[in-house]
């Protein structure tokens, strides 16, 4: 079961390791990810999904704040790059919102996962002790 468990987990890096060669912005939307959320059946699934998106999230925000102070230069200092600061303050301050609802939708995705995984744990937990409940009640049964 276990060894099930690790396998199922590096298919799954493995797919998200193949969008790695798009920018992390495209892999939020890329066609291999909706795969690998839709068939994400298991705890430790999820639980690899939470942390992909957590750490994607981490990324954005990094690159968010790249672009805002990219941004504060363009405006304090518009003046050296002539006709091109408007151009240019426009151009990073697209970026950096996009950035910043990459990281929002991130965040939602992991929590989304997060939640789905802990369901999943309650449930395995429910299982296992009705599972308990039914063994003992059987032998309870059986000793009569």
């Amino acid at each position: 079961m276990e060894t099930k468990k690790v396998i199922t987990i590096v298919a799954i890096l493995g797919l998200l390791a193949s969008c790695a060669p798009m920018s992390p912005h495209e892999a939020v939307n890329s066609p291999v990810l909706r795969k690998v959320v839709q068939n994400a059946r298991t705890r430790s699934d999820h639980d690899a999904l939470t942390k992909y998106f957590e750490n994607l999230a981490e990324e954005m925000q990094v690159k968010a704040e790249e672009q805002r102070k990219l941004l504060e230069h363009y405006e304090e200092k518009g003046y050296l790059y002539g006709r091109q600061a408007l151009s240019r303050q426009s151009h990073t301050w697209a970026l950096m919102n996009r950035y910043e609802l990459a990281v929002k939708t991130s965040l939602a995705n992991a929590a989304a996962h997060r939640q789905k995984a802990a369901e999943l744990a309650r449930g395995e937990r429910d299982g296992y002790a009705a599972a308990i409940r039914r063994n003992s009640e059987a032998a309870t049964t059986n000793a009569n």
